[in-house]
């Protein structure tokens, strides 16, 4: 009898867990930063400097990792990957200096997060989904949503109620004890394994159809960094990672309290960003299918950077930073608006990775793509944390982000629509 039920959505759901769970513990950094300036006499920008650190090991892990899913597969990567986080995690609860948090979250756990990442989680998708393939980048992405929908405000609320100590007690216990044994029960790498097609089939001239280059894996990483679309593609995702798991996911928490808004305030509004989230990256994936991706990225940048402008009205006048202060429901208007474009811009990006680049470099393009995002982040958190304790504000932070976000939105514009790289190439190269 036929299966009601394509195995193809077991494993997306066994990877958006993954991706809710070790991402969302990522995310949770912000929810640690004043516990830890307390308990370890550190400044803002110190800490900061834990999260660039983060965010520098995993954007370097990404090229490796790709190599790492093509050589033993992303099940183990992802699973292996998960276990290594939920041991850094909690063995940070016996942390007693800086130092140890450096290596614990900055480097141990970070390599962990970078093995269960979009790299590995992209190449499943591709080996599962012929079709529907945004649809299924857009739920594989939501696991970042809903990961910090649930696992940011449970961090807040453990430090609220208990200690730092105890939040990081759980979330390793969660990942050691139910992500890591689901992974790898479950997870499979490609449908050959079960016996079965894809969904869509098995379509191996996709690339030749999609206008992809043909050439091998060598020869395309001597010339992918010769092409106007690698650039085009790489830089706005830089900014990506800037101006969201860099700026926004480490600084708006920090940000909320400097504000005076209370935990239960501050958790509200993080989890509303993380709802919206979703849903933003749920409908891009729906949209990515079916309309200009290149167009849709424009949008969806300058539609950040429209956020960040009503946030930095708010903050460069004294009297509006009071009224915006008072009124809770300003912070969550913005949650809301942000939370719509955050992750909404990663299915429209791995689409036209797909596109332009030949299926079989895609761990390679992947990794490039995501070590980008990374850098990125890496810059995002640092330099608002170090502005900060020169200026005691955000308010340049904000400002660069919108002028970076622009930018952003002229380059993809810019790209070649995906039926005419073929004929662009040459005039590229």
């Amino acid at each position: 009898m036929e299966k009601k039920i394509h195995y193809a959505w077991i494993v997306l759901f066994v990877t958006f867990l993954a991706l809710l769970a070790v991402q969302g513990v990522r995310l949770s950094f912000g929810a640690f930063i004043e516990p830890w300036e307390t308990e370890f006499s550190m400044d803002r920008g110190t800490i900061s400097l834990i999260s660039t650190l983060s965010f520098i090991v995993y954007g370097i892990s990404q090229p490796v990792v790709g190599k790492l899913v093509d050589r033993f597969g992303a099940r183990m990567i992802l699973s292996v990957s998960a276990l290594l986080v939920g041991i850094s995690i909690a063995l940070t609860y016996f942390v007693t200096s800086p130092w140890q948090l450096f290596l614990l979250y900055g480097v141990i756990a970070s390599l962990g997060v970078g093995g269960a990442s979009n790299v590995a989680a992209t190449v499943v998708v591709t080996n599962w989904f012929q079709e529907r393939r945004g649809l299924a980048f857009g739920l594989m992405e939501a696991g970042f949503s809903v990961g910090q929908m649930i696992v940011v405000p449970a961090s807040l609320f453990l430090i609220h109620w208990y200690d730092w100590q105890m939040a990081v007690a759980v979330l390793g216990a969660f990942l050691i004890l139910i992500v890591f044994p689901v992974l790898l029960l479950l997870l499979r790498n490609h449908p050959s394994e079960k016996g079965i097609q894809p969904i869509g089939g098995d379509r191996a001239a996709e690339g030749t159809e999609n206008g992809t280059d043909e050439s091998p894996g060598g020869q395309l990483a001597e010339n992918v960094f010769r092409t106007r679309r690698f650039w085009f593609l790489i830089l706005p995702f830089f900014i990506c990672g800037f101006t969201t798991t860099g700026l926004m996911d480490t600084h708006l928490i920090p940000f909320a309290q400097l504000c005076g808004f209370s935990a239960v305030v501050t958790g509200s509004a993080v989890s509303l960003l993380a709802a919206f989230n979703t849903l933003g990256t749920l409908l891009s994936g729906v949209v990515a299918d079916r309309w200009s991706n290149k167009k849709f990225l424009a949008l969806l940048y300058a539609a950040r950077a429209a956020t960040i402008v009503l946030l930095l009205v708010f903050v460069s006048d004294p009297e509006l930073l009071l009224v915006f202060a008072a009124h809770p429901s300003l912070l969550f208007l913005f949650s809301i608006s942000f939370g719509l474009v955050d992750f909404a811009t990663v299915a429209p990006t791995q689409m036209l990775a797909t596109q332009y680049f030949n299926k079989q470099s895609l761990g390679f393009i992947v990794g490039w793509l995501f070590l980008s995002h990374q850098l990125g982040s890496a810059l995002g958190a640092y330099l608002p944390g170090l502005l900060f304790s020169q200026t005691e504000n955000y308010n340049m932070s904000f400002f660069i982000a919108v002028v970076l976000l622009v930018g952003a939105s002229v380059l993809n514009l810019l790209l070649p629509e995906p039926a005419r790289v073929k004929r662009n190439v040459a005039s590229e190269s």
